[in-house]
This record gives C-alpha cells, structure tokens and sequence, in this order.
C-alpha cells in the first residue's frame, strides 16, 4: 500500500500527517504508526497525525493524535497547530479553523504564518513541595530547576516519568527556569517519545500556568523559550480557573512524500 504524507514541525517538534478523511487507514495499527515515526526505518517523527472528517456539525475536521510509539494518545499542542497549517495548505480550512481532537472541541486561528490554538480550561492543579501537576490536555510535571542548559532532562525526566505517583499511566515531564518576568525557558521530556523533544506545546502551556500559579509572574501572556524555538501562552484567571487559554507559535511545513507498507 502508498501512503502518501506530510512532515511538519513547531518549533522542533516534528509530525506525520496523513489525510485520512476516507479511513483507508486504521487507526488501531499501532505498528504502521511506529514505523512511520521511526527515524531510522520510516520517516521519522515525534508523532504522528490523522486529519479525518468532522463529528460534530460545527467542526472542520478531527485530529487523531499517535505518539510515536505507534499508540493513541492525549492532546499534543504543537501537533494541533501544525494540523490546522496541514488544513490550510489542503484548502480544508481558510485562516479559522474549529476541530475536535481527544480531549474536545478546539478553535485555532493562522497570522502571519503563526497559529492561534485555543487549549482547554484548567481547573485543578496539585501542588507539591517542588513541583506542580495539572493537565493541559496531556498530563504534565512541571518542576523549576536552575542552569536548565545543562541540566540532565533525559534521566531526570525519565526517572520522574516512570516513578511514583505516576506507575499507571505516567507523566510528562517539564523542566523550568525563570528568565524575567513574562519569559522562562523550558526542556520537556515526553512520554511515548521517551526522550526529551525540542518543544512541547501542551507542555510550555502548563508550564505558564504552573509559574503564573506559584507566584513566579502575574504576567497572564507568558514568552516559552523552548529549544526548538519561542512559543507564547495567555490565558486568563478566574477564580480559580484559568480559561481562554491559548498557545501561540510557527507551524511549518518540511517535506510530503509517500511510503510503501
């Protein structure tokens, strides 16, 4: 079988994308999903894609998220923003799109090359002595370190990925470092891919929100300086609930091509 794909990346974190409106593809072939993302035997990727028709009336289209070990998985921002741009150069979607991905319905917007992804509300946030854990779609640790250059995000991260309390279905896990007031930097190491990428986007917007949290900034639109480039998070607080959260940042399409399986 030719599967014909895209190759897109925000800010380093890099995707598959494949249009699957007419479900040729199965979405439960967790093998031909790995191998896709496979840097060495497929394409390779952080992830993996599926734009397929809409389910609700209102909505675009649904996106269909695999981590690159071939499973479905959470929400992925960065996978969100560089699916809208996959919408648009395939003329799905002008410069506003609405979709429905795992975690619910999402409205993005496309300026000037960079895409506008409404994420969902947060409501819950546990803190603990050093670190903080909310879901922003996609679970996610976030813990403040200092001289993140050279910190060791791959084993701490998979150590506190695979530890306690996180045994059953584990975690992301973010690492922060304050650089002003409305700028931190941030290195994610992600579940599924088992390592650290360069960015992650539901990652960077738990970390904002984490740091607005705790008191580190009031600024309610944070600067993420991820290693694969600048992300932007706002937000708004209230009560205890932080709504119209979004994440900004590049969406760029790399290559298309097909593959044979």
């Amino acid at each position: 079988m030719t599967i014909h794909f895209s190759k897109y990346q925000g800010t380093g974190n890099d995707f598959v994308i494949i249009d699957n409106r007419d479900k040729v593809l199965d979405k439960n072939d967790t093998k031909l999903i790995a191998h896709l993302c496979d840097r060495k035997f497929g394409i390779g990727a952080d992830g993996c894609m599926f734009l397929e028709g809409p389910t609700a009336p209102e909505d675009d289209f649904t996106m269909v998220y695999f981590n690159a070990d071939g499973n479905e998985s959470t929400m992925c921002g960065n996978g969100g923003r560089c699916l809208v741009a996959f919408a648009k150069d395939q003329g799905v979607v002008g410069d506003v799109a609405t979709f429905t991905a795992i975690d619910g319905p999402h409205k993005a917007t496309i300026t000037n090359g960079l895409v506008n992804l409404e994420m969902q509300e947060v409501d819950s946030i546990i803190e603990k002595p050093n670190h903080y854990w909310l879901n922003t779609g996609s679970p996610h640790h976030i813990e403040e370190v200092a001289n993140i250059g050279d910190y060791d995000v791959f084993s701490n991260g998979k150590r506190i990925r695979n530890g306690a309390p996180y045994f059953d279905e584990g975690t992301n896990v973010n690492f922060v470092e304050k650089v002003n007031e409305d700028t931190f930097k941030v290195r994610t190491y992600e579940r599924g891919v088992e390592d650290e990428t360069l960015s992650c986007g539901t990652g960077v917007t738990a970390a904002a929100i984490a740091m607005h949290e705790s008191g580190k900034t009031t600024a309610q639109k944070i600067n993420i300086e991820t290693l694969g480039g600048l992300l932007t998070i706002s937000f708004k607080k209230e009560g205890e609930v932080y709504k119209q959260v979004h994440l900004e940042g590049p969406a760029k399409f790399v290559f298309k091509g097909t593959i044979e399986w």
